[in-house]
């Protein structure tokens, strides 16, 4: 029998590590690169995507990532728009007004079963119902977002509201003031200042969107679907990593956000838990990052009841659960 031809051995090799290439998606070789944007600097509230990094769980499923972060002077979804960024840390009413505007964005997961954000009070204040000739301070993006939901549950007046600025000292010096917060944040910045206060998440009292969702362009989301499978699985099982062993992300974190001290890192992971947030609701029973159509309509039809959608809008643009329906990264 004679020997293959130097052509026929070179085909033949070449066929040979075609193969192995695909027995091996997660090998350095066939690493798909991948860039994330975050919604703001790095913190606990993104632990799970920057576990997976440390982890090597996002080169398990054959992706080089990058987490690029997000900052107040930062356009997240222009960002994603032009292509500078695959995936983008983003928010149910962002993609919703992107849909009316015409902007193609799609949400694929959900990190957390609820928004984060919530009102910080005094001691005396017993529950959002409690808010009555309060002075409650208010950003300029939650006039766009949860205040007019506030306003409109608790019948409060737009006189009440005044500026938040960022600033704890308007707060601390006002007994009758209220304001915004996250509790891995802003109560933590509270707490180190001595205020005694309490936190009400406003998902507790029926706040529906999700929180540190993932968005995509539903272009990537029709040309690449098993790319964005392998980000979705492999972010989620980043967050399981994250909350029963926080150090590898964290690490990381401070790399990138060097003014992210340890004693606010195990803070927001405390708050994480505490509040049931990866893996609380639906995730307990469906897995980490579920979305179900119920949820996304009750946040439809809040922001076309409070004038932030027109009641037209195909609202079914804005998600979809292909990604995470049958994902069983269970907490």
């Amino acid at each position: 029998m004679t020997s293959p031809s130097p052509l026929r051995r070179a085909l033949l090799a070449a066929a040979l590590a075609l193969g192995a290439f695909a027995a091996a998606p997660g090998t350095a070789a066939a690493a798909d690169k991948v860039t994330f944007l975050t919604s703001w600097y790095a913190q606990a509230e993104h632990g799970g995507f920057y576990q997976a990094v440390a982890t090597g769980i996002y080169k398990k499923y054959g992706l080089d990532v990058t987490i690029r972060m997000g900052g107040p002077q930062v356009n997240g979804m222009q960002i994603l728009t032009s292509g500078q960024a695959d995936f983008l840390m983003g928010y149910d009413l962002q993609v919703l007004k992107g849909i009316e505007q015409g902007v193609p964005a799609t949400t694929v997961a959900a990190s957390f079963q609820s928004d984060l954000q919530g009102l910080m009070t005094h001691e005396d204040v017993k529950g959002l119902a409690d808010l009555k000739g309060r002075t409650i301070l208010v950003s300029t993006s939650g006039r766009t977002t949860w205040w007019p939901w506030l306003k409109e549950k608790y019948q409060l007046d737009e006189s009440q509201s005044r500026v938040y600025t960022f600033n704890l000292q308007p707060f601390i010096a006002d007994p009758k003031s209220t304001q915004q917060a996250y509790a891995s944040s802003e109560v933590f910045a509270a707490t180190k200042a001595g205020v005694k206060t309490k936190f009400f998440l406003f998902a507790d009292d029926g706040y529906p969107p999700y929180g540190t969702t993932i968005v995509a362009m539903q272009k990537t989301v029709k040309e690449k679907p098993e790319l964005v499978a392998r980000f979705v699985k492999a972010s989620m099982e980043g967050w399981k990593s994250y909350l029963a062993d926080p150090a590898p992300g964290n690490a990381l974190i401070k790399q990138d956000n060097p003014n992210m001290k340890d004693d606010q890192l195990a803070w927001g992971v405390d708050k994480l838990k505490a509040f049931k947030l990866v893996g609380g609701g639906d995730a307990a029973v469906q897995g980490i990052g579920v979305m179900t159509d119920t949820r996304w309509k009750k946040t439809r039809d809040f922001m076309v009841g409070t004038g932030l959608l027109k009641a037209d809008v195909d609202w079914k643009q804005a998600y979809t659960t292909q990604f995470v329906k049958d994902l069983k990264v269970m907490p």
